[in-house]
């Protein structure tokens, strides 16, 4: 689990009982940020003919763009620069994590998104945007969210209580689901690996299992990097349907 393992990079800064170390985890997540921006600078050339870097750049734009005008409606416009950052955020830390930078000495890389800390605060933050816009926009109708529409008076009472505790488990559903799938992809290749070493050290007899795993290694490693996609994409589809229910209250 030493790939999981959050360390302070440089001296150990506190403030009072807080450790506030610079750590391998923050070092990661800018560089995901330095890489979304150089990656934005250099398609925005806006040139009549795009290359391929604009090209990609405007696809990656619009493609978010459409997944708001599907989920949202013209109203969701304004959330489109929030959707589109969480969603390249999550999209570029997942790939990072999977760069095997662990064949030079003294390098690993790491999953900034293997960490709760970091899934569940992305998660909190598109929950609250969620909450400010229903209060803003609606004001306490905003609660008749609980109670869905042509519901006979007689269930309210047990259909509100069922809606509430669902709509509350939603920011805990997100942040655990990428989680999940990030912690998940990167055990099954290590315990993969470990065998691919124990099979050679094993002699003749356990080159098949080395073989075997390494086969097995490529076919997660190939669906890791489809999870990474599917995981960005059904944490920002999400973020919008949520912002959906309190902008049209469906």
């Amino acid at each position: 689990m030493h790939q999981f393992t959050v360390e302070a990079i440089g001296p150990a800064l506190k403030i009072g009982a807080y450790d506030i170390s610079f750590t391998n985890s923050a070092l990661w997540m800018v560089i995901t940020l330095l890489l979304i921006w150089v990656f934005m600078l250099g398609g925005m050339k806006r040139e009549l003919v795009p290359g391929r870097w604009q090209a990609a750049v405007e696809g990656l734009t619009g493609f978010v763009q459409s997944m708001v005008d599907v989920n949202i409606g013209p109203k969701g416009k304004r959330f489109t620069p929030y959707i589109f950052s969480l969603f390249t955020f999550i999209l570029v830390a997942n790939l990072l994590g999977l760069m095997p930078l662990a064949i030079i000495p003294g390098l690993h890389s790491f999953t900034a998104t293997s960490h709760f800390s970091v899934t569940g605060v992305l998660a909190i933050m598109s929950f609250s945007i969620v909450l400010i816009v229903g209060f803003w926009k609606h004001g306490l109708k905003f609660f008749s969210l609980f109670i869905p529409h042509g519901t006979p008076l007689g269930m309210i009472p047990l259909i509100a209580p069922i809606e509430f505790i669902s709509f509350m488990v939603r920011p805990f559903s997100l942040g655990l689901r990428l989680f999940v799938a990030m912690i998940a992809g990167h055990i099954l290749m290590e315990v993969f690996g470990s065998f691919i070493v124990s099979g050679f050290n094993a002699g003749p007899m356990g080159w098949g299992i080395s073989v075997l795993s390494f086969l097995f290694i490529v076919g997660v490693a190939a669906l890791e990097l489809l999870v990474c996609a599917i995981q960005a994409y059904v944490f920002a589809l999400l973020t919008s349907l949520y912002l959906n229910d309190a902008i049209n209250l469906h």
